[in-house]
Protein backbone atom coordinates (compact mmCIF):
# COMPACT_ATOMS: atom_id res chain seq x y z
CA UNK A 1 0.00 0.00 0.00
CA UNK A 2 0.91 3.64 -0.60
CA UNK A 3 3.21 5.27 2.18
CA UNK A 4 0.81 8.19 1.24
CA UNK A 5 -2.14 7.45 2.96
CA UNK A 6 -3.35 7.06 6.65
CA UNK A 7 -5.81 5.05 7.59
CA UNK A 8 -8.12 6.15 10.82
CA UNK A 9 -8.86 3.36 12.30
CA UNK A 10 -10.26 4.63 15.90
CA UNK A 11 -12.82 2.09 17.66
CA UNK A 12 -15.13 4.88 17.38
CA UNK A 13 -15.06 5.31 13.86
CA UNK A 14 -15.29 1.95 12.91
CA UNK A 15 -18.28 1.37 14.30
CA UNK A 16 -19.82 4.14 12.96
CA UNK A 17 -18.81 3.19 9.44
CA UNK A 18 -20.50 -0.25 10.10
CA UNK A 19 -23.77 1.67 10.99
CA UNK A 20 -23.13 3.43 7.85
CA UNK A 21 -22.49 0.07 5.82
CA UNK A 22 -25.63 -1.76 6.80
CA UNK A 23 -28.20 -1.48 3.96
CA UNK A 24 -31.18 -0.51 5.95
CA UNK A 25 -29.79 2.48 7.73
CA UNK A 26 -32.12 5.52 6.72
CA UNK A 27 -30.49 8.48 4.48
CA UNK A 28 -31.19 10.67 8.07
CA UNK A 29 -28.70 7.91 9.84
CA UNK A 30 -26.30 7.80 7.40
CA UNK A 31 -25.76 11.32 6.83
CA UNK A 32 -25.88 11.85 10.82
CA UNK A 33 -23.25 9.04 11.34
CA UNK A 34 -21.24 10.89 8.35
CA UNK A 35 -20.56 13.91 9.49
CA UNK A 36 -19.68 12.65 13.53
CA UNK A 37 -16.99 10.51 11.37
CA UNK A 38 -15.56 13.22 9.32
CA UNK A 39 -15.44 15.12 12.50
CA UNK A 40 -13.15 12.23 14.37
CA UNK A 41 -11.19 12.27 10.59
CA UNK A 42 -10.48 15.95 10.44
CA UNK A 43 -8.75 16.01 13.50
CA UNK A 44 -6.43 13.20 12.68
CA UNK A 45 -5.73 15.17 9.25
CA UNK A 46 -4.95 18.67 11.09
CA UNK A 47 -2.95 16.55 13.55
CA UNK A 48 0.34 18.58 12.23
CA UNK A 49 -1.25 21.84 11.63
CA UNK A 50 1.66 24.90 12.44
CA UNK A 51 0.95 26.75 15.75
CA UNK A 52 2.53 30.19 16.87
CA UNK A 53 1.86 32.00 20.44
CA UNK A 54 -0.12 34.84 21.26
CA UNK A 55 0.22 37.04 24.50
CA UNK A 56 -3.06 36.40 26.82
CA UNK A 57 -4.21 36.75 30.29
CA UNK A 58 -5.78 34.03 32.34
CA UNK A 59 -7.56 34.69 35.47
CA UNK A 60 -4.73 34.40 37.19
CA UNK A 61 -1.66 35.32 34.74
CA UNK A 62 -0.13 36.25 31.43
CA UNK A 63 1.12 33.70 29.26
CA UNK A 64 2.26 32.76 25.77
CA UNK A 65 -0.13 30.72 24.96
CA UNK A 66 -0.40 28.81 21.42
CA UNK A 67 -2.48 29.35 18.45
CA UNK A 68 -2.34 28.50 14.82
CA UNK A 69 -0.22 29.97 12.73
CA UNK A 70 -0.87 31.14 8.67
CA UNK A 71 -3.73 31.17 6.42
CA UNK A 72 -6.84 29.75 7.17
CA UNK A 73 -7.76 26.33 5.94
CA UNK A 74 -9.51 25.70 2.63
CA UNK A 75 -11.91 22.36 2.15
CA UNK A 76 -13.16 22.12 -0.93
CA UNK A 77 -16.12 19.58 -1.35
CA UNK A 78 -16.68 17.61 -4.39
CA UNK A 79 -20.18 17.61 -4.70
CA UNK A 80 -22.44 16.46 -4.29
CA UNK A 81 -21.41 14.14 -1.71
CA UNK A 82 -18.15 15.80 -0.61
CA UNK A 83 -20.70 18.21 1.54
CA UNK A 84 -21.82 15.02 4.08
CA UNK A 85 -17.84 15.62 5.06
CA UNK A 86 -17.82 18.86 4.98
CA UNK A 87 -20.51 19.47 7.52
CA UNK A 88 -18.38 18.29 10.31
CA UNK A 89 -15.39 19.09 9.25
CA UNK A 90 -16.52 22.76 9.63
CA UNK A 91 -18.27 21.62 13.20
CA UNK A 92 -14.44 21.17 14.00
CA UNK A 93 -12.99 24.42 11.96
CA UNK A 94 -16.11 26.66 11.79
CA UNK A 95 -13.77 29.43 10.25
CA UNK A 96 -12.50 27.67 7.74
CA UNK A 97 -12.63 28.81 3.84
CA UNK A 98 -14.59 26.80 1.62
CA UNK A 99 -14.57 25.80 -2.41
CA UNK A 100 -16.63 23.25 -4.00
CA UNK A 101 -15.86 21.62 -7.51
CA UNK A 102 -18.61 19.95 -8.99
CA UNK A 103 -17.70 17.12 -10.74
CA UNK A 104 -20.15 13.77 -11.62
CA UNK A 105 -18.69 10.28 -12.83
CA UNK A 106 -20.03 9.32 -16.78
CA UNK A 107 -21.50 5.96 -15.72
CA UNK A 108 -20.59 4.21 -19.30
CA UNK A 109 -16.67 5.98 -19.05
CA UNK A 110 -16.19 6.15 -15.55
CA UNK A 111 -14.70 9.46 -16.51
CA UNK A 112 -15.34 12.69 -14.40
CA UNK A 113 -17.08 15.54 -15.81
CA UNK A 114 -16.63 19.20 -14.41
CA UNK A 115 -19.40 21.23 -14.11
CA UNK A 116 -18.68 23.45 -11.28
CA UNK A 117 -15.89 25.55 -9.58
CA UNK A 118 -15.62 27.64 -6.68
CA UNK A 119 -12.86 27.98 -4.49
CA UNK A 120 -10.95 30.43 -1.61
CA UNK A 121 -8.91 33.24 -2.99
CA UNK A 122 -5.34 32.33 -2.12
CA UNK A 123 -5.16 28.67 -2.39
CA UNK A 124 -1.59 29.07 -2.23
CA UNK A 125 -1.11 30.47 1.31
CA UNK A 126 -3.48 27.32 2.50
CA UNK A 127 -3.60 24.19 3.75
CA UNK A 128 -6.15 22.75 1.29
CA UNK A 129 -8.43 19.69 1.97
CA UNK A 130 -10.34 18.06 -0.66
CA UNK A 131 -13.25 15.61 0.73
CA UNK A 132 -15.38 12.58 -1.22
CA UNK A 133 -16.60 9.68 0.50
CA UNK A 134 -15.61 7.32 -1.73
CA UNK A 135 -11.83 6.81 -3.82
CA UNK A 136 -12.87 4.14 -5.96
CA UNK A 137 -11.32 4.73 -9.43
CA UNK A 138 -10.27 8.23 -8.18
CA UNK A 139 -10.65 9.80 -11.45
CA UNK A 140 -12.59 12.56 -9.91
CA UNK A 141 -10.26 12.82 -6.96
CA UNK A 142 -7.58 12.87 -9.10
CA UNK A 143 -9.11 15.75 -11.35
CA UNK A 144 -10.61 17.68 -8.84
CA UNK A 145 -7.14 17.95 -7.31
CA UNK A 146 -4.92 18.81 -10.96
CA UNK A 147 -8.33 21.72 -10.54
CA UNK A 148 -6.97 23.23 -7.42
CA UNK A 149 -3.61 23.18 -8.68
CA UNK A 150 -4.05 24.86 -11.71
CA UNK A 151 -5.67 27.57 -9.35
CA UNK A 152 -3.02 27.96 -6.77
CA UNK A 153 -2.82 25.22 -4.64
CA UNK A 154 0.37 24.06 -3.56
CA UNK A 155 -0.43 22.06 -0.31
CA UNK A 156 -3.41 19.59 -0.66
CA UNK A 157 -4.58 16.76 1.76
CA UNK A 158 -7.05 14.40 0.30
CA UNK A 159 -9.76 12.84 2.82
CA UNK A 160 -12.58 9.98 2.13
CA UNK A 161 -14.68 7.82 3.99
CA UNK A 162 -13.47 4.58 2.07
CA UNK A 163 -11.07 4.33 -0.43
CA UNK A 164 -10.02 0.77 -2.78
CA UNK A 165 -6.91 -0.21 -3.68
CA UNK A 166 -7.16 0.74 -6.99
CA UNK A 167 -8.27 4.23 -6.28
CA UNK A 168 -5.28 4.57 -3.90
CA UNK A 169 -2.63 3.43 -6.18
CA UNK A 170 -4.19 5.33 -8.95
CA UNK A 171 -4.38 8.91 -6.93
CA UNK A 172 -0.97 8.11 -5.47
CA UNK A 173 0.51 7.89 -8.80
CA UNK A 174 -1.05 11.38 -10.50
CA UNK A 175 -0.38 13.69 -7.12
CA UNK A 176 2.40 11.82 -5.44
CA UNK A 177 2.44 14.73 -3.17
CA UNK A 178 -0.99 14.39 -1.46
CA UNK A 179 -1.27 12.70 1.21
CA UNK A 180 -4.82 11.04 1.61
CA UNK A 181 -6.63 9.99 4.81
CA UNK A 182 -9.74 7.49 5.16
CA UNK A 183 -11.60 5.42 7.61
CA UNK A 184 -11.16 2.07 5.68
CA UNK A 185 -9.59 0.60 2.91
CA UNK A 186 -12.02 -2.19 1.47
CA UNK A 187 -10.92 -5.19 -1.13
CA UNK A 188 -11.85 -3.77 -4.30
CA UNK A 189 -13.70 -2.53 -7.11
CA UNK A 190 -16.33 -4.25 -8.94
CA UNK A 191 -16.64 -4.31 -12.77
CA UNK A 192 -18.82 -0.82 -12.56
CA UNK A 193 -16.39 0.49 -10.23
CA UNK A 194 -17.90 0.61 -7.08
CA UNK A 195 -16.14 -0.23 -4.01
CA UNK A 196 -16.80 -4.31 -2.48
CA UNK A 197 -18.22 -4.41 0.54
CA UNK A 198 -18.41 -0.81 0.54
CA UNK A 199 -21.77 1.22 1.14
CA UNK A 200 -23.19 1.73 -2.20
CA UNK A 201 -23.58 5.25 -3.90
CA UNK A 202 -22.91 7.61 -1.13
CA UNK A 203 -24.87 10.42 -2.62
CA UNK A 204 -27.80 8.39 -3.34
CA UNK A 205 -27.94 7.15 0.19
CA UNK A 206 -27.21 10.70 1.31
CA UNK A 207 -30.09 12.43 -0.43
CA UNK A 208 -32.21 9.16 -0.79
CA UNK A 209 -31.76 9.37 -4.43
CA UNK A 210 -31.28 6.38 -7.17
Amino acid sequence: MSANITVVDHPLIQHKLTLMREKGTSSAVFRQLLREISTLLTYEVLRDLPITTKKIETPLEPMDAPVLAGKKLAFVSILRAGNGLLDGMLDLVPSARVGYIGLYRDHKTLQPVEYYLKVPSELGERLVIAVDPMLATSNSASAAITRLKEVGAKNIKFVCLLAAPEGIEALSSAHPDVAIFTAAVDSHLNEKGYIIPGLGDAGDRMFGTK
